[in-house]
């Protein structure tokens, strides 16, 4: 993984670029999921949604390993 990315001069540590964009999906996921109604048949949304990002996470984190090398 690399250590930083170049934003128009500003380094920003790769996971928390990671974070933001496995945030995004998982706020696009969640949406969907809410007007598909689906949402309302999820036991705990918020615990869902944490594992959500997690999921998302590890597959970026994954992907990008698998990029770099």
């Amino acid at each position: 993984m690399a250590g930083e990315i170049d934003i128009y001069g500003l380094f920003v540590p790769s996971l928390f670029a990671f974070m933001a964009v496995a945030f995004l999906l998982q706020a696009a996921v969640s949406r969907i999921l809410l007007r598909a109604g689906l949402h309302r048949r999820i036991w705990h949304p918020p615990l869902f949604n944490a594992s959500l990002f997690v999921i998302f996470l590890g597959g970026i984190v994954f992907a990008a390993q698998w990029v770099s090398s």
